[in-house]
């Protein structure tokens, strides 16, 4: 069966003033979450979580990844992305990570946005009212650090124990005057290769 969804949530945050100074462009941070019942909630210790993860996952994705773009104007538009989700606290952080750590559910943010990227993610387990971070990172460009962003929410009634909270998180810009480099000039100066960031 599809995700028994409670709700869902859109997130749209603008910065235009950052560290005093007048942003050159806004930086948009856009957060599209869904209450779902756990479907392993009250089922013990559940060896195959496949079956649920088939029957779930590329519905949830499809729905976020159509409000994500309904918020930006579109897949073009979004620069970085990512994705996260909090499990109740009578669930497994494994039911969490289950829905979004499969490509039936990354796939349709991925094709929709163009990336080439992997999502960053965060999976955690809390109450009602936990923290929602989303980590963001450059759909095509992993090094790239002005796009290393974090959206912070929250959702006042969720998750209850028996519930996940699902999110993907989308931005519209960078760190406005973000002025730390990006990762090739540190591997430069490092004489290490790119595929060997660690020099191993």
């Amino acid at each position: 069966m599809p995700a028994d969804i409670r709700k869902t949530l859109i997130h749209v945050e603008t910065t235009f003033i950052e560290g005093g100074k007048k942003a050159q462009t806004p930086l948009k941070l856009i957060a599209a979450m869904a209450v779902i019942k756990n479907p392993w909630a009250g089922l013990g210790f559940v060896e195959d979580l496949a079956p649920a993860i088939r029957d779930c996952a590329s519905g949830l994705g499809a729905l976020l990844t159509e409000m994500i773009l309904k918020a930006a104007g579109g897949g073009d538009k979004v620069e970085g992305y990512g994705k996260a989700a909090i499990v109740g606290l009578n669930g497994e952080v494994e039911h969490a990570s289950a829905l979004i750590h499969t490509l039936h559910f990354g796939n349709h943010y991925r094709n929709a946005v163009g990336a080439k990227s992997y999502l960053s993610f965060c999976n955690t387990r809390g109450p009602a009212n936990a923290p929602l971070m989303i980590p963001l990172m450059d759909k095509n460009d992993a090094g790239r650090r002005s796009h290393y962003l974090t959206i912070q929410t929250c959702v006042a009634d969720a998750p209850a124990a028996d519930e996940i909270l699902i999110a993907l998180g989308a931005s519209i810009g960078g760190r406005p005057h973000h002025r730390i480099g990006d990762r090739y000039q540190d591997l430069k100066e490092l004489g290490h290769d790119a595929e060997n960031p660690a020099a191993v």
